[in-house]
C-alpha cells in the first residue's frame, strides 16, 4: 500500500515524536491562551499577561505528553513491523491499543484494559477513514490517461479492376 511507504523505523520514531510534540505544544498553546485570557482578572494587560503565563506554563508540558505518546506509539509500530514482517493497518491499531495500555499501567489493570480499548478503537477509526478516503479518491481520479477510442479506418479498396468498379 502506498500510504505505508514511510521513512525507515529509527527515523520514523524521531519524526513522530517531534511531530507529536509540535502538535501538542501548538494546540496546547492555543487552548491555554484562551483559558489564561478567560481566567485572568479584568483589564487587557492582566488578561494578556495571564494568557502568556498559561502558555509558558502548560503548553510545553502538553507537548511533552504528546511526544511521549507519539514516541511510544512509533516504537511499538516499528517493533510490530519487524516481528510481523509487513506494514498494514493492523500494526497501527495494535500500536494504539498497546500504547494506551502502557500509559495507563500506573492506574491498574482495569484502566489498562479501558485505555487499550479506547486506543485501539480510535486508531481503527483513523485507519478505516484513511482507507475509505483513499478508495474514494482513487475512484474519483482514475490513474493513467484515458483516451477515447478512435474509430477504425474504412477499408481501402483493393487494387484489382473488379473491386474498383464496385465503388463507382
Amino acid at each position: 500500500m502506498e500510504e505505508y511507504a514511510r521513512e525507515p523505523c529509527p527515523w520514523r520514531i524521531v519524526d513522530d515524536c517531534g511531530g507529536a510534540f509540535s502538535m501538542g505544544a501548538i494546540g496546547g498553546g492555543i487552548f491555554q491562551a484562551v483559558k489564561g485570557f478567560r481566567n485572568a482578572p479584568s483589564g487587557m494587560s492582566h488578561r494578556m499577561r495571564g494568557s502568556m503565563t498559561a502558555i509558558k506554563t502548560r503548553a510545553p508540558q502538553l507537548g511533552g505528553s504528546f511526544a511521549v505518546w507519539g514516541g511510544l506509539f512509533s516504537m511499538i509500530d516499528c517493533s510490530l513491523v519487524k516481528v510481523r514482517g509487513k506494514e498494514d493497518p493492523w500494526n497501527s491499531i495494535t500500536s494504539g491499543a498497546m500504547t494506551g495500555a502502557i500509559l495507563a499501567a500506573r492506574n491498574g489493570p482495569m484502566a489498562m484494559v479501558g485505555s487499550a480499548a479506547m486506543g485501539g478503537f480510535l486508531l481503527a477509526l483513523i485507519e478505516g477513514s484513511g482507507i475509505l478516503l483513499t478508495r474514494f479518491a482513487s475512484s474519483q481520479f482514475p490513474t493513467g490517461p484515458q483516451f477515447a477510442e478512435e474509430p477504425a479506418p474504412a477499408p481501402m479498396p483493393s487494387q484489382s479492376f473488379g473491386d474498383y468498379r464496385q465503388y463507382q
